[in-house]
């Protein structure tokens, strides 16, 4: 939790936010994400000052287990002074004991986003999915959450201005931005109308800038002719070696014909095409046709 400290901006973990799309899809199958189409909405977490907080806690907790499909699943919050946002001790169940920071007590409208990460935690433990190391999977757990539709309440959490700071979740104002984004092509969402935080808007603007390039590189038809124009020429001397810079591949099939793979725009599984001008291809992961020029 930044709390009026410096927060880091820009997209220095995309690679492990791109993995953790990938790996929730493999996961959880393109149908049960499906079945995440709607996000939460700003009633059914709502906080205000008159609220108990306790009570209150333990509502919007619930609100974010019913939202995870996790029926089973009982949240049991307190507070605490201590360095980090939130905590969640991660045990068989179905009690699950989660730590919110004291600060909390007194920023009641974030208990909402602190309390989507920790459940995701559980939900994440169930699923047996998980990153190595703490911070990728610190990462992967943002990316969930923000996907499968709670991670707005995280990125509008997000305010900075000259005096002071905030932000929750280890991605940065972009990333969450990014994922959003991500979601949003998908299940034609816009959650840039919830937002309360005028930076939570700006960097899901910056995301989506991302996400939508994303679908505008080569071999897609939708690359631009600066796009299209080194593609050629990266094709012509593909025996030549790989390609740095770009995120396509060309490799010999077992006749000796030329193929090239890409990672699709949606859930960034690697893709392998002929090369041989126009082909439709289909995510076997996602279920996304991709019209391709290669």
């Amino acid at each position: 939790m930044a709390n009026d400290g410096p927060v880091e901006h820009g997209y220095p973990h995309l690679e492990t936010v791109r993995a953790a799309i990938t790996a929730l899809y493999r996961r959880l199958s393109y149908d049960t994400i499906q079945t995440f189409a709607t996000s939460v909405v700003p009633a059914d977490v709502a906080f205000c000052d008159t609220d108990d907080l306790h009570l209150g806690a333990q509502r919007v907790a619930h609100e974010l287990v019913r939202h995870y499909r996790l029926p089973d699943a009982r949240m049991i919050v307190s507070f605490r002074e201590m360095r980090h946002a939130a905590n969640v001790e991660l045990a068989a169940g179905p009690e699950y004991f989660v730590e919110l920071n004291d600060r909390f007590r007194t920023h009641r409208r974030d208990i909402g986003a602190a309390l989507a990460h920790e459940v995701m935690h559980v939900y994440l433990h169930r699923l047996g999915l998980s990153f190595p190391g703490v911070r990728d999977n610190e990462i992967l757990t943002d990316t969930a959450t923000t996907y499968l539709g709670a991670g707005w309440l995280l990125l509008d959490a997000f305010r900075e201005d000259g005096a002071s700071s905030q932000k929750l979740g280890y991605l940065t104002p972009e990333e969450f931005g990014y994922v959003l984004a991500k979601r949003a092509l998908v299940f034609g969402e816009d959650p840039s109308v919830w937002f309360t935080s005028a930076q939570a808007y700006t960097a899901y603007v910056k995301g989506m800038e991302l996400a939508r390039r994303d679908e505008r590189q080569p071999p897609l038809t939708a690359a631009g002719w600066a796009g299209r124009r080194r593609y050629a020429r990266d094709r012509r001397h593909a025996s030549s070696g790989s390609q740095s810079g770009v995120r396509y591949a060309f490799t010999p099939d077992g006749g000796g014909r030329l193929r090239v793979s890409f990672p699709c725009p949606t859930c960034h599984q690697r893709i392998r095409v002929p090369v041989r001008g126009r082909v439709r291809a289909r995510c076997a992961l996602c279920r996304s046709v991709l019209e391709c020029d290669t």
